[in-house]
């Protein structure tokens, strides 16, 4: 018998991409139940968008075809997961779009599998903006009738969806995904800072980079915007950057690939983190090499 059509959905945690996420779902007809950890979020959750605010995770997940959970870390969706309890029915499909530890995301998966529960990894990249306007990049891994299963919910919320391999493999290749993105960030900050001290006005240089083989997704959307302004808030916090470069790590370390480029990125930006301090904004790391340099970046000709 084929599996219950997804309708009614319980989502965990309505932080800044959980909201504009949970709010695409809403958008698109689904029964959306939310619940989040800060007190009185769901209930304006369920004022401005719609939905139901549920008072506990066991209370969104329970009569749900289909739970997401978007939460800090692994830690988080097996704590959820545990307080939902039988509220989580077999038949269920959970869907994990943490960017969360692949091993840990197994072992999740193995111990609701004997409950008829089957789970999904969905990690996304896009950032808040195309939370927002539902075209996240979603990478996917799970069972293949699984994710047929998911594919109307997350179509809800992404344009580009990636199924890279069995359970777990969504969540290797999101923190695969922003290491790429932080060595990228990395390299084209002390760029700037080089060029600058030779005269180069650090607009003109991005400008250039976005015209030629230098360009990537830090000079195409990061630089302008959120460090020569100097406003550093792109919506991803330099503690998850940090926490998705760890994970990438391990990845490397489970599989024996010697890693000597990742480990130095990861130790950088993790430097930056423990300057910086908590909750700043992943693009505050250029303040790192800025401090490193004896000089700040900005728009305009600032050289010597």
């Amino acid at each position: 018998m084929s599996a219950t059509p997804i309708r009614r959905i319980g989502f965990v945690g309505i932080g800044n991409m959980g909201w504009p996420m949970a709010a695409n779902l809403v958008r698109a007809g689904f029964e959306v139940a939310v619940c989040d950890v800060a007190p009185g979020r769901a209930e304006r959750f369920a004022a401005e968008v719609g939905g139901r605010a549920a008072a506990s995770a066991a209370e969104a997940a329970r009569g749900a075809e289909c739970v997401v959970t978007i939460v800090p870390t692994s830690a988080e969706v097996a704590a959820a997961v545990a307080a939902m309890g039988d509220a989580l029915a077999p038949g269920a499909l959970l869907i994990d779009m943490t960017s969360g530890q692949p091993g840990k995301t197994r072992e999740i998966a193995a111990s609701l599998a004997p409950r008829g529960v089957a789970m999904v990894d969905c990690p996304v990249s896009g950032g808040v903006p195309r939370a927002r306007t539902g075209e996240l990049a979603i990478m996917a891994g799970g069972a293949e009738a699984d994710l047929d299963r998911a594919e109307p919910v997350l179509r809800a919320m992404g344009t580009s969806i990636h199924r890279c391999g069995p359970i777990g493999a969504g969540q290797a290749m999101k923190a695969l995904n922003n290491l790429v993105s932080a060595g990228g960030f990395l390299i084209g900050v002390e760029a700037l800072l080089i060029g600058q001290k030779f005269g180069l006005d650090p607009q003109k240089m991005v400008d250039v980079l976005n015209a030629s083989t230098g360009m990537n997704n830090s000079t195409q959307k990061k630089f302008a915007q959120y460090v020569l302004s100097r406003r550093f808030d792109a919506g991803f916090t330099l503690d998850l950057m940090v926490k998705d470069l760890s994970i990438a790590l391990e990845v490397g370390r489970e599989t024996a690939t010697p890693t000597p480029f990742a480990a130095l990125c990861r130790e950088m930006w993790a430097s930056a983190l423990a300057a910086l301090g908590p909750g700043q904004d992943h693009t505050a790391m250029a303040k790192l090499s800025e401090q490193l340099a004896g000089n700040t970046v900005l728009g305009g000709n600032r050289g010597p």
